[in-house]
């Protein structure tokens, strides 16, 4: 499905962080390292953050927008398929943590250069050098786990 139009692009970004917070939230639960579980903890708080910044900015800036088409953004270009049967330990809470920081991370990216509104694609460019600051962070974690 494509992302035509900025309230599906804001939309979208609103229902993959609510994801993103509700996995990470549910990794949280399952993780035995202290260490993880805080990081784990603090990026569900991130995303539920960012979930009621898009919401918001959805609200704010959606009549400037309701006309403008976009084009090149695809939903399919940004699934993923996190099986709960394969996350049995903690490395592989952090391979689904980065995994889901690197997806949402191409779609801020993507998004930032589409959206036609200033302020929305300096909204998403600062989420996407969060998100960059966040896949550093699982690094470390990788690498000590090793």
């Amino acid at each position: 499905m494509a992302l035509s139009t900025f309230g599906a692009i804001m939309g979208f970004a609103a229902e993959m962080v609510g994801h993103a917070r509700a996995a990470y939230e549910a990794l949280f639960e399952k993780a035995k390292d202290p260490e993880l579980k805080a990081t784990l903890q603090q990026l569900a708080v991130e995303e539920e953050k960012n979930q009621a910044l898009m919401e918001r900015t959805r609200r704010e800036h959606v009549t400037e927008m309701i006309l403008e088409p976009i084009t090149g953004l695809y939903k399919k270009d940004y699934d993923v398929h996190l099986s709960q049967a394969e996350q049995k330990d903690d490395a592989d809470f952090l391979k689904a943590a980065l995994t889901l920081e690197a997806r949402e991370k191409r779609f801020f990216d993507d998004a930032s250069a589409k959206v036609p509104l200033p302020e929305v694609a300096r909204i998403f460019r600062k989420i996407s050098k969060k998100k960059e600051e966040n896949l550093g962070k699982l690094q470390v974690l990788r690498s000590a786990q090793k």
